[in-house]
């Protein structure tokens, strides 16, 4: 697995991958092969394609041991956010060494798998990433084996020189913090490069450990085909000029050792040169649609495929969950929670599942229909929110003991790991362990969705246009915890908003759940989508872990599917009377119904949007025909105006109701952050919120005030 930035990216092609000098000059030459200018031009396309220093490859490379043995060399497509593709190869190696086929853990062979990846020496100490990939190194959930590195040392970063660069002597001295060895090699030097390479991979191979090569060279010409060095470097760059190049420095010493005269030597150049400017001018080999590094995605149908478990399975699969191994003491208290929560199921009116109940129930049956999982992120096996406990500890000697390893039924493997505190190195390794697992379903957690945002690159660069750059599918699950209780700006918004703008071309799947037996189906769903992967994101509760309102009965399990939109249940029975619909997504549908105010309307009904993207537009619309005398039509939501789903479902909610009926926003104003600090104003102001929704459209005005009001108390020193 290779990962890399740009520079040298075609050598690597030509020289490694075996890529044709023909292929390359034929994609340069024919620019509309495997790019398009936009993706509207092709209704239902998806392919915006990229730049072709970004693109990967996968090509086969000879051993030195046996001269028909080859070797598959993953060239990683990467952004040019620096450093960024190394979590992602990280993650592609760990796929490629684990088998999941069998219950328990997955079974890793590190042989199965070499990581390679090549730094800049600007970016390796400057960018973040680099520390944070590295310290995945040796950790249970994420080592590889060991990683070969090279800093390609150009002893320049674009116009910025070392002295303003890092604060270390090397480049490489980053490695020092984690033990890495490191050897410090003359680029210009080919058998010293080899040897160091030789000594790199005995290292890795004898010790599994990451090893370190400082390739010291420098870059001939500008940081680009239009920049001008000598603005910014003039010394450097006239004695870069007057010094020989490494094929002629190479030249002249196997010259002095009398394997090849000058004469030969410069006949191997003329020749190359004249075969390469022949194939530049007339490229031997058309570039068709096959030639195409990736697949050119085309926008699917959204699925929802069958989910429904039938109920005995479930109470056997929940049985097995309960079981312990002889000798094993779990936590006291835990385990009268268990037999409390859990062990009742299928007994009638003492079934009721909650949120972590469902996930595990829907973890057992996949791993029973043969679907590995992966599940990782800070405190995962416990859970942020002490609800998941996925593995157990003795209480009198501290042993481990994982459940889910080791129920009867499994046919796949299970593993869950917490993270170390790295958002966007564990992000990009789940990332790159789906291009490699694509039979499994892959979850990251973050500890709050709040945190997500210090993944942002992964997020932008990767995860919701990896398909439309480079034709990769992922099916990654992201679970993101959202809801606005009164925690402050820092516990409360996961930026749904931030996720519906980056929506298009159904590149991804955007969830906001209520119930646990949506969340049951959804993750069910997900798994058996093998055509049609896509990162699915999900607004994941925290106070509706345990909400009554949330818990769903065995029957919502074992029967049903997840469903896009989910109606007013007690006001189907009234639905000629009702005359105003709210709309809204997530638990602040709690709120709503929970309400004396509702309690007290008869000509409101509340329905909820559980997946925000694709956007559900046609069930929206047989819930819209329900109600045949609605005057008015509202948007609910816990976030301030300019968050949350409000400005990604207004132009669809005009749209849909055109002329009709208005469109009425019910929430928080505008503010730059998404929550107050307050407990006390935050319950103010979601109960003035609840009043306004059930108002008519001209008697808000009064709730309006307290909310604003409530913003300028909490914004005063003295609140």
């Amino acid at each position: 697995m290779l990962g890399m930035a740009h520079r040298g990216r075609l050598n690597v092609l030509a020289h490694v991958l075996d890529k044709s000098y023909s292929r390359i000059f034929g994609e340069f030459q024919q620019p509309e092969k495997g790019e398009s200018s936009s993706a509207a031009s092709r209704p239902g396309d998806a392919w915006v394609g990229d730049v072709k220093y970004h693109l990967g490859i996968r090509g086969y490379h000879l051993s030195d041991a046996e001269a028909d043995e080859q070797v598959l060399v993953n060239l990683a497509p990467n952004p040019s956010h620096l450093e960024h593709v190394n979590p992602v190869v990280e993650g592609m190696a760990r796929a490629a060494q684990e088998r999941r086929d069998a219950a328990g853990p997955p079974v890793r062979d590190e042989e199965k798998s070499l990581p390679v990846l090549l730094h800049g020496d600007a970016a390796f100490p400057g960018e973040g990433v680099s520390a944070e990939t590295l310290n995945l190194s040796r950790l249970p959930g994420y080592r590889t084996g060991g990683t070969i590195h090279i800093i390609t040392n150009n002893q320049l970063g674009f116009t910025t020189e070392r002295q303003d660069a890092r604060s270390t002597t090397y480049a490489s001295d980053l490695a020092k913090g984690f033990e890495i060895p490191v050897v410090h090699v003359n680029a210009d030097d080919p058998e010293a490069c080899l040897a160091a390479t030789r000594l790199a991979y005995a290292y890795r191979e004898r010790f599994h450990k990451d090893f370190l090569i400082d390739l010291i060279g420098y870059r001939r010409f500008g940081h680009n085909e239009g920049d001008e060095p000598a603005y910014t470097q003039p010394v450097m760059y006239q004695k870069i000029k007057d010094h020989p190049t490494v094929r002629e420095l190479w030249a002249r010493e196997i010259e002095d050792r009398g394997i090849i005269t000058a004469e030969e030597a410069q006949k191997m150049v003329d020749d190359l040169q004249a075969n390469m400017e022949e194939i530049r001018r007339k490229p031997k080999d058309e570039v068709g649609d096959d030639d195409l590094e990736t697949e050119q995605p085309r926008t699917p149908v959204v699925e929802v495929p069958e989910t429904a478990v039938p109920s005995e399975r479930l109470i056997e699969l929940n049985s097995a969950l309960l079981e312990r191994p002889e000798g094993f003491t779990p936590n006291s208290k835990l385990e009268r929670l268990f037999q409390k929560t859990r062990a009742n199921l299928g007994n009638e009116g003492e079934d009721r599942i909650d949120w972590a109940h469902a996930e595990a129930l829907a973890f057992a049956s996949l791993l029973a229909d043969g679907v590995p999982i992966r599940l990782t992120g800070q405190d995962s096996e416990r859970g942020t929110f002490s609800q998941r406990h996925l593995v157990l500890h003795d209480e009198e000697v501290g042993e481990d003991y994982v459940p889910m390893q080791n129920i009867p039924q499994a046919n796949a493997s299970f593993a869950v790991h917490n993270s170390p505190l790295s958002e966007i190195a564990v992000m990009g390794f789940e990332y790159g362990y789906t291009m490699n697992a694509d039979d499994a379903l892959v979850l990251w957690e973050a500890q709050y969705g709040d945190f997500a945002n210090v993944g942002q690159p992964m997020i932008d660069q990767f995860i919701v246009s990896g398909q439309a750059k480079w034709g990769q599918t992922s099916g990654l699950v992201m679970l993101l915890p959202h809801g606005y209780e009164g925690q402050g700006p820092e516990h409360s918004s996961a930026r749904l908003e931030r996720f519906l703008q980056l929506a298009a071309m159904e590149n991804v799947r955007i969830a906001n759940l209520t119930t646990a037996a949506q969340y049951f189906h959804l993750l069910r769903a997900q798994a058996r989508l093998k055509e049609n992967k896509r990162p699915l994101i999900i607004m994941a509760p925290k106070s509706l872990l345990r909400h009554p309102m949330a818990g769903s009965g065995l029957a919502d399990l074992s029967e049903g599917r997840f469903q896009t939109v989910l109606d007013d249940e007690e006001a189907k029975g009234r639905a000629e009377a009702v005359e105003r619909l709210i709309l809204c997504s997530g638990k602040f549908y709690t709120e709503l119904v929970g309400s004396d105010t509702r309690e007290e309307d008869d000509s409101t009904a509340v329905a909820r949007v559980e997946l925000l993207y694709p956007w559900p537009e046609g069930r929206i619309k047989e819930i819209l025909d329900g109600y045949p005398n609605l005057r008015e039509v509202a948007w609910a939501q816990e976030e301030p105006e300019n968050m949350g789903a409000w400005t990604f479902v207004r132009p669809r909610l005009e749209e849909l109701l055109g002329d009709e009926l208005p469109l009425r926003y019910v929430g928080k104003p505008a503010r730059p952050s998404p929550a107050q600090g307050s407990a006390r104003y935050h319950k103010e102001e979601h109960a003035a919120i609840v009043r306004e929704a059930f108002e008519e459209n001209g008697d808000a005005g009064r709730d309006r005030e307290v909310m604003e009001a409530t913003q300028e108390r909490a914004s005063s020193p003295s609140a």
